[in-house]
């Protein structure tokens, strides 16, 4: 390809140094990760990382969150405060130093703190950047101190302002940039109840209180027991095998292992391991340590008491782990995090401390505690015996060739395309929508997967009994992904799964059964965005030859007032929606079900990418998508019931956040 530009023209000039706060400014993403609702709330987690930090250190007991009315945000803490002498390289006070220069803190090993969560050390001084105002007020020894900014330039030097009744503190206000953040710059009460929450499990002991000015909401938490109370609160709506939940909290050398476990009668592991009150999703060493020492030391338990017999396999370490609920919490003096979004914890020495502490104190816990023991270990024989007969189950059931098109479910209409990003499926229960489904559809990308009666309830199967039941299986084969060991998402063969039940409390509960199976046994088709609800219509006003299709009563009412509105601008005195129907030759009708539109329609409101409402299913927090789960599918009918009556009002499927 020939040169058109003069290769003299790129020199010095063209070079772009960027000062102080301006790369923050110039390249949010790389230091938030996004501008929109989550990088405006990951600004709250970097000012407040640093008053828990003070509470890890031993420094603070409180910290309180103020949302205001004018649309800022105050984190208040009562720890040592941020130094306010001159700093010896800068010759800027302390505090405006860490607040205008990128990697200043505390955090670099001067000693200032001996673990942190913000690893990076940038919080302070990015928050600064990114806000059209921020307001640093700190105490120390009585006296109180005050700096003011404008989007990460010093507007208002630091300055004495005088005595306060606390003795030391520190106490930030901002207000996140519109230019930067377009989408929005609303702060959510409920993600900062959340957040504070999870930060008052990991560190036992603190006071975390949040007050919003706008609605006048209020929360505090406080744990005594920590991760303890974390693991009991996870724990909640499921039979637990033992209230005695195990627990060490152990120095190893330069860093501290606290673990707490508790086992429930359900056929999930939930472990969630932290790193300096880092949730690591990705796992890292500490969950390698923890896995392999709990293994070992329940299959010598088993050995020595004469609970796994002499010829008997070793129990697996997935075996171990069905109805496992635990909190691992290592807190270490330089983590080594795989990425900026610290998902992984990588410090190889870690392992080692959590299997030497896990090998010694889970073994003595077992050894004082044998009817505890005697239970795990029993679940762990069922959940080997169960994946066996699964196992044979899933041999004759998935053959050879059923991941690439060969053995697919008899009553699957597939469609003709053999690309999984142009291919959909369509879930839909009944014979007689299956029916319009698949006559209205197009078949070149839409494939039918018709489902007959209640399916399977997961939460309370495993996957033995999975196999045995037909519509699972069907869905199994379809999907091509297989289950359990062997899951692949890979072998995906359609990039949108649409769950199609009628819009009713029957189809309703079909839905969530399927989101159950797939929140349970295939997280990463939810997860990787593949699955959705289709919202089929309730009504259908017709005038003439004309039909407008609406999908709740809300949307009802608002088209028939807008009928109404229009008759009335012509001169035509309308005053309600019965006189509209009568005057004006509107009619309204419902329907009962899928299986009574004939194909056409069920293509024109239901199928058709053009006209179609689709909703997207995401886990937004699996945490409290597995409370919703237990309550709506378990065996705790107060649970459910409880649920149900509390939301009937503003009941909807697409609600659940799942």
């Amino acid at each position: 390809m020939a040169k058109t530009q003069n290769a003299d023209a790129y020199d010095a000039s063209q070079i772009q140094v960027l000062e102080g706060l301006e790369p923050v400014r110039k390249r949010p993403g790389m230091y938030i990760g996004s501008t929109g609702y989550d990088g405006v709330h990951h600004l709250i987690k970097e000012i407040a990382d640093n008053s828990i930090d003070e509470a890890i250190a031993g420094f603070a007991s409180r910290v309180d969150v103020l949302i205001l009315e004018d649309g800022g945000i105050t984190i208040t803490d009562d720890g040592r405060g941020i130094p306010v002498d001159k700093h010896a390289k800068t010759g800027l006070s302390t505090l405006e130093t860490v607040l205008t220069v990128l990697h200043a803190g505390g955090k670099f090993g001067g000693g200032g703190y001996k673990v942190s969560s913000g690893l990076h050390g940038v919080g302070s001084s990015v928050v600064n950047a990114l806000s059209t105002k921020l307001i640093a007020e700190v105490v120390k020894k009585g006296e109180l101190y005050r700096i003011e900014f404008e989007r990460g330039a010093t507007l208002a030097p630091l300055k004495k302002v005088g005595k306060t009744d606390r003795p030391t503190g520190t106490s930030i206000t901002f207000y996140p940039d519109p230019t930067i953040f377009k989408e929005t710059v609303t702060f959510d009460y409920k993600w900062v109840v959340d957040y504070l929450r999870h930060q008052a499990y990991l560190t036992k002991g603190i006071y975390v209180a949040v007050r919003d000015e706008r609605t006048k909401e209020r929360a505090a938490f406080y744990f005594e027991g920590g991760i303890q109370s974390y693991v009991k609160h996870l724990n909640i709506g499921k039979d637990v095998v033992s209230e005695n939940i195990f627990y060490v909290e152990k120095q190893v050398e330069d860093s501290m292992v606290e673990v707490a476990v508790q086992y429930n009668d359900t056929f999930v592991e939930l472990v969630k391991p932290f790193a300096n009150n880092v949730l690591t999703p990705d796992g890292g060493t500490h969950l390698v340590g923890f896995r392999a020492a709990l293994t070992r030391v329940i299959n010598d338990y088993a050995r020595k008491n004469s609970l796994l017999k002499e010829k008997e396999d070793n129990l697996t370490g997935d075996d171990i782990r069905e109805g496992l609920t635990a909190i691992i919490l290592v807190k270490l003096p330089d983590p080594q995090f795989e990425g900026q979004t610290k998902n992984k914890l990588g410090n190889p020495e870690v392992r080692r401390y959590v299997e030497q502490v896990m090998n010694e104190y889970f073994a003595y816990y077992l050894e004082e505690n044998p009817e505890v023991a005697k239970k795990i270990v029993n679940k762990a024989l069922l959940a080997a015996r169960a994946r066996k007969a699964a196992r044979a189950a899933r041999d004759n059931v998935l053959r050879k060739g059923a991941l690439d098109g060969m053995g697919l479910p008899g009553k699957l209409w597939d469609c003709s395309s053999k690309s999984p990003a142009d291919s959909e499926i369509y879930i839909v229960e009944g014979n007689s929508a299956a029916g319009s489904a698949k006559e209205g559809r197009d078949n070149k990308t839409q494939a039918i997967l018709p489902l007959r009666g209640k399916v399977l309830n997961t939460e309370r199967a495993r996957l033995d009994k999975m196999f045995a039941n037909k519509e699972i299986v069907a869905m199994i084969q379809a999907f091509g992904v297989g289950i359990g060991e062997q899951f692949d998402i890979n072998g995906l063969r359609y990039h949108k799964i649409v769950i199609m039940t009628d819009a009713d409390v029957d189809g309703s509960h079909i839905a969530t059964l399927l989101l159950t199976f797939f929140f349970r046994y295939m997280r990463e088709v939810v997860e990787g965005g593949y699955v959705y609800l289709a919202k089929p219509p309730l009504f259908s006003i017709n005038k003439g030859q004309k039909k407008q299709y609406v999908y709740d009563e809300v949307a009802l009412d608002d088209a028939l007032q807008s009928l109404i509105a229009d008759r009335k601008a012509r001169g035509v005195e309308i005053d309600d929606q019965e006189d509209i129907t009568k005057r004006a030759g509107v009619t309204i009708s419902r329907f009962k079900g899928l299986g009574e539109m004939d194909a056409d329609q069920l293509w024109e409101t239901t199928m058709n990418p053009e006209n179609r409402v689709l909703i997207q299913v995401k886990v937004d927090d699996a945490e409290r998508a597995d409370a919703i789960f237990t309550k709506l599918m378990g065996d705790e009918v107060s649970l459910r019931k409880n649920f149900i009556q509390t939301r009937a009002k503003d009941a909807d499927l697409a609600e659940l956040d799942v």
